[in-house]
């Protein structure tokens, strides 16, 4: 019979028989509070060859140890082994022998103790099997992957809660959003009119990207992903607070079709998010499929939030996306984010740094290559009707870019002083050899007639077209940065040798 609330004695007992004063195995002491004395430790090639031992000792004292006192000695057993990971590996091996026999039913564990497991256990694999030099065996593998699935599906709870717009818990939080990012204290109710505040309240909330501006606890009425979307905001703009402010200010700042919506981004990419880590699934008997980095940080799951909103942020940039683009950007996000995980990077910095190197241009060229690595397309029929339709398909895009010219375009006119507050437009003539342009007040509706356009250019006089930074005009005003206008934007045309015509 063991007490379970004298661990040592269970851990003492599963020594080899040598005293402590041996000079073949040194050991050192030290104490576990609750145990009232202190504990002989042996060296690692003792421990290693305990597992017969340390299983028969847990099995003979599960059979008489109470609830509390099993709880408890199991507990304090993973922290006996926090310095060593082998002895780790057999320590949780014999435990979930001991509760698939039916010794110790799992029902006799409280919510709080299997809450201490994981955390206690992350610490361990933390220092154990991260750094390790060592393969991790396949069984090691399952575990921990079966200990991450767990670990996410504490989250289905907050996943399968809609928000109660009537509870004022949860509004607060979205107070709590809006303050961080605006800076700004709740205003008493005796400041201003009702209608005034909520009209503040509306143009902020828009600002913050939720769907419902009047009432944006609406937008997470939806499951899933519920609540959990709003933890996750929460999180972002307590610890990341820089960078929460600057997507929401940098987005409202932007025109409204521009806008990449912060409250709507992030509600869809925690969805995602679970949709990708299985929040909710069974482990699977067979998989050996964990992710290291999640073993990192105790708030693995919403720092990983963290990283995405603003890799989503990133990648609506580089696509200049609008609001119409925004499913297109969430199929983007997920394959940079599920390419990304497929490397199974150790860290969440190493995450970062790899979808770092995943932008839109980037997995446009993976996608390329994928297709054009592919057996089919590099079929000899393939390739010969490629051959065979190009000069077509390369007809057509003439025509396509030529009916663009002559339809015309605005463009806005720089004065010296950097300002933009007139424009002019430039089409091609009918028949393709004029470039017609003029000043025009105001953006135009529709399209201007060549009549209105006093200026003309012949095709035949221009001697060559540059773009970006080969503009002459970019290069006496310095770099693309200074001036603010973006490359893809310039254009000219070179009609003699020291005359030029640009388009911005």
């Amino acid at each position: 019979y063991l007490p379970g609330s004298s661990l040592a004695r269970l851990y003492f007992i599963c020594l080899p028989h040598q005293g402590p004063q041996s000079s073949a195995s040194p050991f050192c002491a030290f104490s576990i509070p609750g145990c009232g004395f202190s504990l002989l430790s042996p060296p690692l090639s003792s421990l290693l060859s305990l597992r017969p031992r340390l299983l028969a000792a847990l099995r003979r004292a599960a059979v008489r140890v109470c609830r509390c006192q099993w709880q408890r000695c199991f507990y304090w057993l993973l922290l006996l082994c926090s310095s060593f990971g082998d002895l780790l590996s057999f320590t949780l091996t014999a435990f979930v022998e001991l509760m698939d026999h039916g010794i110790v039913s799992w029902d006799t564990f409280s919510v709080a103790f299997i809450k201490k497991v994981p955390v206690c256990s992350q610490t361990v694999y933390n220092i154990n099997v991260i750094r390790s030099p060592k393969p991790i065996n396949d069984e090691m593998a399952h575990q921990l992957y079966v200990l991450q699935v767990l670990t996410f599906n504490l989250l289905e709870d907050r996943m399968m809660t809609k928000m109660d717009p009537q509870d004022q818990a949860q509004r607060d939080i979205i107070f709590e959003l809006r303050r961080i990012a605006f800076d700004v204290e709740c205003e008493p109710n005796n400041s201003g009119s009702i209608e005034k505040r909520k009209s503040m309240y509306t143009r902020d909330y828009k600002k913050l990207g939720f769907i419902n501006h009047v009432n944006p606890a609406m937008d997470f009425t939806q499951i899933p992903p519920g609540m959990l979307a709003l933890d996750n905001m929460l999180y972002f703009a307590r610890h990341h607070q820089d960078a929460y402010i600057r997507i929401v200010l940098e987005n409202s700042s932007r025109e409204d079709k521009h806008e990449c919506p912060f409250g709507r981004s992030s509600i869809e990419l925690t969805k995602m998010l679970c949709e990708i880590l299985k929040v909710g699934e069974l482990p699977s008997e067979n998989c050996h499929d964990f992710h290291p980095m999640f073993f990192t940080h105790d708030r693995s799951f919403e720092e990983f939030f963290c990283i995405c909103i603003q890799l989503l942020n990133k990648t609506w940039k580089e696509m200049r996306a609008t609001s119409e683009d925004f499913n297109k950007v969430m199929q983007v996000v997920r394959e940079q984010i599920m390419r990304a995980l497929t490397q199974k990077p150790n860290s969440l910095d190493q995450l970062k740094s790899r979808l770092q190197n995943l932008s839109y241009t980037e997995i446009l060229k993976i996608r390329q290559s994928e297709r054009m690595n592919q057996e089919d397309f590099q079929s000899r029929p393939i390739l010969e009707l490629r051959e065979k339709i190009q000069p077509e398909i390369m007809e057509l895009i003439k025509q396509q870019r030529l009916n663009r010219l002559c339809d015309g375009t605005c463009f806005r006119k720089i004065s010296s002083r950097r300002r933009q507050d007139k424009f002019w437009y430039c089409r091609l003539s009918p028949n393709h050899k004029v470039l017609h342009y003029g000043d025009l007040e105001e953006s135009p509706q529709g399209e201007v007639p060549h009549d209105s356009l006093q200026e003309k250019l012949p095709v035949a006089d221009m001697k060559a077209v540059v773009t970006g930074k080969d503009c002459p005009h970019m290069k006496e005003k310095g770099s693309l940065k200074q001036n603010k206008v973006s490359v893809s934007t310039l254009c000219q045309c070179i009609y003699s040798m020291s005359v030029y015509l640009c388009l911005i």
